[in-house]
């Protein structure tokens, strides 16, 4: 399988962080017969690859099986569904959106105060999610309560397509690009020993990370995500994080992390090597599972490579296929050369 149709097979899938189980059972499915691996009782899947060749070293490669969602809260008198988001999601791109709501993916619309109503200051400001609701044509209480459940899981509604010739649009791509980079890197096999840890609850705060590192105890980590790209007009060259169309992204510092500066130095070398582009983010910004894995234990040495996404944690999230196509190709020969340091 090529790595945009599993790119897009894995965002079609739901699995908002703590249930995950659908995204799980799908990588399980195509890793089953390739290498060993087994599932924590938080639900990571660490897999183990065979290498070619034996190593003293230990490498953990890192993806996020979550993704950014809702989940429901109260259901109102009315048939109106209250809920909460799962992971930081602005409250300007969620009115009028479509939603699947638990297994059965209830169809729902997200609503609030018609225009007209709003009064004063109320209409330049974005609507907080204690005023939305979700609309699933229910009549009341009783008959709502046939289909949804509190606790139930809330989805983003949106179709994979591409965009132009080189772009292409869905939800999830944070950070099922990650995963799908991993399942290509299983398939082709390894030089040498390695992990790939298929992690949960990513986005509300970096817990499966935590307890696959201290399972694998690496030496070292290579974290694959996708991060902000803010490359549009309203951005200043340095406000813009990273742009669509330059690359992997390579980190040196985020929210959460101080990157390792010889990993950092050596996947800028190997770009220029290999005829890989790369570029770094022009801010200390975000954060992800390498804010967990590098204090593991006695400490990791970590990196992180990133897919540039616009309009991150939305239902459209935006990517370029050469960008994702370079995370690939450095992720694969970052692997490799760390085990030669």
């Amino acid at each position: 399988m090529d790595i945009i149709t599993e790119l897009k097979t894995l965002c079609n899938i739901n699995g908002i962080s703590g249930d995950e189980g659908a995204v799980r059972e799908y990588i399980i499915s195509q890793i089953d017969d390739l290498c060993e691996y087994s599932v924590d009782a938080l639900g990571n899947i660490i897999a183990f690859c065979k290498g070619k060749n034996q190593t003293d070293k230990k490498l953990m490669i890192s993806a996020h099986m979550d993704e950014v969602g809702f989940i429901v809260t109260y259901i109102t008198d009315s048939g109106l569904i209250k809920f909460a988001p799962v992971g930081g999601i602005d409250p300007r791109i969620v009115f009028g959106k479509r939603v699947v709501i638990g297994k059965n993916k209830v169809a729902g619309v997200v609503g609030g105060k018609a225009l007209h109503h709003l009064e004063g200051d109320e209409k330049s400001k974005a609507v907080p999610f204690d005023k939305l609701y979700i609309d699933i044509g229910a009549v009341n209480k009783e008959q709502a309560l046939e289909v949804v459940s509190p606790g139930d899981s809330v989805c983003f509604d949106n179709s994979f397509i591409t965009l132009g010739d080189n772009k292409l649009k869905s939800k999830a791509i944070d950070d099922r690009a990650g995963c799908a980079v991993m399942l290509d890197m299983i398939r082709q096999g390894v030089l040498y020993d390695t992990y790939f840890t298929f992690v949960v609850q990513e986005e509300i705060g970096l817990r499966g990370s935590t307890a696959a590192a201290y399972t694998v105890a690496p030496d070292y980590a290579i974290v694959l995500e996708s991060t902000t790209a803010a490359d549009i007009p309203a951005s200043s060259e340095d406000k813009r994080v990273c742009e669509l169309d330059k690359g992997a992204v390579v980190s040196f510092m985020d929210r959460s992390t101080m990157y390792d500066k010889e990993l950092y130095r050596l996947a800028f070398d190997i770009g220029a090597e290999k005829n890989i582009p790369v570029q770094t983010k022009t801010m200390v910004a975000g954060g992800n599972d390498a804010g967990a894995i590098h204090k593991s234990g006695s400490g990791v040495r970590t990196a992180a490579i990133s897919v540039p996404c616009r309009y991150l944690h939305s239902p459209s999230c935006v990517i370029s296929k050469s960008d994702l196509m370079s995370v690939r190709a450095l992720a694969g020969e970052l692997s490799k050369r760390i085990f030669e340091l």
